[in-house]
């Protein structure tokens, strides 16, 4: 068994998907399921179910999973304290973001820190805040940047930045559409649950005196983009963050209610007891000096 094909173990399971992790990886889709063919072979077990063209976990690949990951964890921190020694003039970088900062907020902050620190690799996966915090939590990624408060001991988290939520539709509103009795009886358009966005949404209109547990969800997607192109079809309301509507908002493909919700941080979250190498405290450090400068 090899550090490579744990890696595309990993990969495969996180994806179920062998195409997917050779892109992922950038090897050929021969290589990863040569990995995974000689990984049940020598020890004469199935770690994937092939159910048509797709993938599932057997329960012996569940339980593997979990020990894969828990090496490929420690290989990172061994290979972080070398590099430590090398003065950030290499190493990896593992950051991982829900939607709305990955896609909106972080990039531009990304590239100010590579451009500073141009040794440095930086690897960016996005999921929605649960995911991001189980990233983190299992060492899968050194730093996490989500759209609410994680409820997780073993995480420090702490706020970075932030933006608002905007109320968004394909017409304009008037007063009345905008009363809490109209918002509880409209067609909304959600993202899924364990998203940042959707949990901040259900907190700012229980404050507006609208149930969102009763609220009528025409569509559950997940991402933000999807949410944003079906309300501009005329799909229902939407709630999503002030990064991800103010292109469509300046041209004139949707409209935002009338309606102001209170700032929402993005927080930082790191493992309280993981090794934290020199290149993670220098992103950390320019994470928080950046968001002073924007303001």
């Amino acid at each position: 068994m090899t550090l490579e094909q744990l890696r595309i173990f990993v990969c495969v399971a996180e994806r179920e998907h062998m195409t997917d992790a050779a892109r992922t990886l950038h090897v050929t889709q021969s290589a990863v399921s040569a990995a995974i063919a000689a990984l049940e072979a020598r020890h004469g077990v199935r770690l994937f179910h092939r159910v048509g063209r797709g993938i599932v976990l057997t329960e012996a690949g569940s339980l593997f999973l979990a020990e894969a990951r828990i090496i490929l964890a420690r290989v990172a921190a061994a290979e972080a304290m070398l590099d430590d020694l090398s003065g950030l003039k290499r190493g990896t970088l593992r950051v991982v973001a829900s939607q709305t900062i990955a896609a909106y907020w972080l990039p531009p902050a990304l590239a100010a820190f590579r451009a500073r620190f141009p040794h440095l690799e930086i690897v960016l996966e996005i999921g929605n805040t649960m995911q991001v915090a189980a990233h983190v939590q299992a060492g899968q990624s050194d730093f996490g940047i989500v759209e609410g408060k994680v409820d997780n001991p073993v995480l420090a988290q702490w706020p970075i930045a932030q933006d608002r939520l905007v109320l968004v539709r394909s017409t304009p509103f008037d007063a009345q559409s905008c009363t809490a009795e109209a918002l509880q009886k409209a067609d909304w358009v959600m993202r899924e649950q364990g998203s940042g966005t959707r949990s901040t949404l259900d907190e700012c209109l229980r404050q507006s005196g609208v149930d969102s547990e009763t609220l009528t969800e025409v569509l559950v997607l997940p991402s933000n983009e999807s949410v944003r192109t079906a309300v501009e079809a005329g799909a229902g309301i939407a709630g999503l963050s002030s990064l991800v509507v103010a292109p469509a908002l300046a041209a004139g493909t949707l409209y935002a209610a009338p309606l102001a919700f209170g700032p929402r941080e993005f927080f930082g979250l790191r493992h309280k007891e993981r090794y934290r190498s020199q290149a993670v405290e220098a992103l950390t450090d320019f994470i928080a000096q950046y968001s002073a400068q924007q303001g």
